[in-house]
């Protein structure tokens, strides 16, 4: 059971990114909020560099770290179309020049972070603790984004749902069968976001007949 929620968890993460990837690209936008993102990203290069390289939790490391690492790579590309397009949603009342130097310091924070659950926490409390409040902050802004847009750019069900799913199933390994009261709460608090997320995308593509361009980008 343990084996097939992680690797449950690693395919709907996967396709997440992948999504992220391809809509990106396709709609000329980035489909992760910045926070979300850099939040991910730090854990991700942090915890599958520590157990791949340095063993964090002993000489032979499990799936989850080689999981870890594919999401780290998928999460570069995913920075990059941040970097290409996220300019277009850059406030008019400030300078272009900006953008990179505040993308820059949102990742900084984010790894200080990480690192700063690792020392209060330890590696595997602290990993999983991080990983589901990100993961909650997460659910609430793709909401943000979608409210934000009003439209589906850079997003999609199939997104959504894996979003959901990949999730789902590290919560009910850490949360139910290994009981954890702050994964499992966190854990139901992003399925109740993550519904209502897909209830909005399917409601809106109903109506609208899916994607269709931010207007301030026209």
């Amino acid at each position: 059971m343990e084996l097939f929620l992680t690797l449950l968890s690693g395919i709907g993460w996967i396709i997440v990114y992948e999504e992220c990837i391809r809509l990106g690209f396709k709609h000329k936008s980035y489909a992760m909020p910045l926070f979300a993102l850099g939040l991910n990203f730090a854990w991700e290069a942090i915890y599958g560099y520590s157990d791949l390289f340095l063993e964090a939790h002993g000489p032979n490391p499990g799936i989850q770290a080689y999981v870890n690492a594919s999401w780290a790579f998928l999460d570069i590309i995913i920075l990059v179309t941040f970097y290409k397009y996220g300019k277009k949603e850059w406030p008019q009342a400030l300078s272009k020049k900006l953008f990179a130097p505040w993308l820059l310091l949102v990742l900084v924070c984010c790894f200080a972070l990480q690192l700063v659950f690792i020392e209060e926490f330890g590696f595997v409390m602290g990993a999983q603790y991080s990983a589901f409040l990100q993961n909650l902050l997460m659910s609430i802004m793709f909401i943000g984004m979608f409210v934000k847009r009003g439209s589906m750019e850079g997003q999609s069900l199939l997104l959504a749902y894996a979003k959901w799913i990949g999730t789902l199933a590290p919560t009910i390994l850490m949360g139910v069968i290994n009981y954890n009261p702050l994964v499992l709460v966190c854990g139901i608090f992003c399925t109740i976001f993550d519904v209502i997320y897909i209830v909005l995308l399917t409601r809106t593509r109903k109506n609208i007949g899916g994607y269709y361009p931010m207007r301030a980008s026209r």
